[in-house]
């Protein structure tokens, strides 16, 4: 396993992350593994070599937090693994149940710890932009979280770049501590994060840590139009049939599976490489509900491919309007 600095911190994680959205329970997701059958994967991922976990508390509702908690309680040293987790989205029916205000954050991060079992995050992230609550707020409010010891760093997802521009500016112009990481959405058929998001990052030294970067399996080259595909994710994952699909999309996946047969590599593998290798992504954060994917993310590391490879997938890219913001 390769381990980089997470941005400008001193934090060191793994090349790869392993996403824990589908750990939990599948009264949640369909395709969402219940605890006996998560339990092994993260077990991999440790003798991997991987020490970097993301999850949130809107996973499961919760559950997928105390899942992962109870695993990397028993299979490694809580000073030897990287634990990240994520509030904003609704936790309950009160007004107050959601979003980046202080009273909603102090209250999730406390809820999220209990549920992990453990005394600290290593990395606290916003899950979305509130447009309710001023940034302000939202920014004294995680600066308060890590000076109670209760998270090591902050981080922040799917944005506008303007709108983390402006939080990393408020950060520093009251010195309350900065985001050290960027959490967007960022893929071979979902590049409109090399606009602004990513030059953004690279200059700020933020790290990137990009969630879907195999779209949401669309990049293993087994999706159809017509019925989206044959596993229970493919058909039922309603916000993946909201961000794929398009014509440009599948020319691209179908160059995916091309170059993945021309090595004798998984496509999977192929989409990686390609991700791994752009400037500035720190820790793609990627999931497993087969064995065999996460063994094959992991020899995804050891991948180079070329420029000519890169441009033919590189190639048929059409602009797509903003998603995964929401």
């Amino acid at each position: 396993m390769q381990y980089v600095n997470l941005g400008r911190s001193g934090l060191k994680v793994s090349r790869l992350c392993l996403g824990t959205m589908t750990y939990g329970t599948s009264a949640w997701r369909p395709w969402v593994l219940n605890e006996p059958e998560s339990r092994p994967f993260i077990r991999r991922a440790i003798e991997h070599g991987i020490n970097f976990f993301d999850t949130a508390d809107m996973y499961s509702l919760g559950v997928s937090e105390e899942v992962v908690g109870r695993a990397l309680k028993e299979f490694a040293p809580r000073d030897q693994v990287v634990i990240a987790t994520k509030g904003f989205h609704a936790m309950g029916t009160g007004p107050n149940d959601q979003g980046n205000s202080r009273k909603h954050l102090m209250d999730a991060i406390d809820h999220s710890l209990r549920r992990l079992g453990t005394d600290y995050v290593d990395l606290y992230q916003i899950h979305r932009w509130d447009y309710t609550t001023p940034i302000e707020e939202t920014i004294e409010a995680l600066h308060d979280i890590v000076k109670a010891g209760k998270a090591r760093y902050v981080g922040a997802s799917s944005m506008y770049a303007w709108q983390f521009a402006q939080a990393l500016c408020k950060a520093d112009l009251h010195g309350w501590t900065r985001f050290v990481s960027m959490q967007n959405h960022y893929n071979l058929v979902y590049r409109e994060e090399e606009r602004e998001m990513i030059p953004l990052c690279r200059a700020e030294g933020i790290a990137l840590i990009p969630w879907s970067p195999l779209a949401r399996g669309f990049l293993a080259g087994n999706r159809r139009g017509r019925d989206h595909g044959e596993t229970t994710r493919a058909k039922t994952d309603d916000f993946a049939h909201k961000l794929y699909y398009s014509e440009a999309d599948f020319t691209i996946a179908d160059r995916t599976v091309e170059v993945a047969k021309r090595r004798g590599v998984a496509p999977m593998q192929v989409a990686l490489a390609w991700i791994l290798r752009q400037p500035g992504i720190t820790a793609p954060i990627i999931g497993a509900s087969k064995m065999d994917h996460l063994d094959q993310a992991v020899a995804a590391l050891d991948i180079r491919l070329d420029e000519e490879e890169c441009r033919f997938l590189e190639e048929p890219y059409q602009p797509h309007r903003v998603l995964g913001h929401s």
